[in-house]
């Protein structure tokens, strides 16, 4: 690939920008996309480019990352970029850091030429500040071949990572963790709110349930934005439940009850419910303090 081509860069919300910040910490050439015009100005200011439509990207860029919402809208990119992409032109690579349904992901791959296009399912562990740091987790899916010519990308915006099989292995294995960091989230939520009606002060109490046998990476990420009230997003509570119905999805299909996860999707709604959708994930501690015993 070379520096003169631009990586492109479709959906510039949080963890969009936290990969546009590691690639061009990494020296590389951005050209962006997305519907909402101030995030591309925000792309701008970092020193990227800002593309006019898919179709450009598709025209310009040899290699690009796909940071969009929803499994739809990863669908949907993917089709435009294949139908835009110039004849004679070697098949685009795709890196989508996207939390997706990975059936339907394994279903897109396997209908998308691969003449035409690449794709390397790459979602990642982390929020968007740990993203930005460098300290996200990749999951990797795809062809290996794939993944290594995309390698400048995921060197810069996952130094760490796992290759976890084809298509669909990746997204698999971010819905589990998921799982697990969201009731993670809960019970540290439930403690803190638990501690304090017991008299003790919440901060007090982290830093001791941090040296405790009870300790997670969540309490570092999460626990001062919980005794703080500081819920400025690194992941939005709207996007934890759309993974969170995703998993309810993929466990229903094969025959599994999810009881946790659905308790705390509960708690997720409670926060929706109440205007707090586009706040940090976090903010489930407000939802713990407004139930009442039954």
């Amino acid at each position: 690939m070379s520096q003169a081509t631009p990586i492109g860069l479709i959906g510039v919300g949080l963890m969009g920008m936290a990969c546009a910040k590691r690639m061009r910490a990494a020296g590389l050439a951005l050209l962006g996309y997305d519907v909402d015009a101030q995030k591309i100005d925000a792309l701008v200011k970092l020193g990227g480019n800002a593309a006019q439509s898919l179709a450009q990207v598709a025209a310009t860029c040899d290699q690009v990352v796909l940071a969009v919402f929803n499994t739809e809208q990863v669908e949907q990119t993917v089709d435009a970029l294949v139908k835009a992409r110039p004849a004679g032109k070697p098949a685009l690579i795709v890196c989508c850091v996207s939390t997706c349904d990975p059936d339907r992901i394994e279903a897109l791959v396997a209908r998308t030429p691969a003449d035409k296009l690449r794709y390397v399912e790459s979602p990642v562990s982390g929020t968007s500040d740990q993203t930005e740091k460098g300290d996200a987790l990749g999951m990797i899916g795809g062809a290996p071949a794939a993944a290594e010519a995309a390698k400048a990308i995921l060197d810069a915006i996952c130094p760490r990572r796992h290759h976890l099989g084809p298509a669909g292995s990746g997204g698999r294995a971010k819905l589990a963790i998921n799982l697990i960091l969201g009731v993670n989230r809960a019970a540290l939520a439930e403690g803190l709110v638990f501690a304090q009606k017991l008299g003790l002060d919440p901060g007090a109490f982290l830093k001791v349930a941090r040296e405790s046998a009870a300790q997670s990476q969540v309490m570092d990420i999460k626990g001062p934005k919980m005794v703080s009230g500081d819920y400025t997003p690194h992941g939005f509570i709207h996007q934890t439940r759309k993974d969170f119905l995703l998993m309810l999805e993929q466990a229903r299909s094969r025959g599994q009850g999810l009881p946790l996860a659905q308790t705390y999707l509960s708690i997720v709604d409670g926060c929706v419910a109440a205007g707090e959708a586009e706040r940090d994930n976090s903010i489930v501690i407000e939802e713990i303090r407004r139930r009442k015993p039954k």
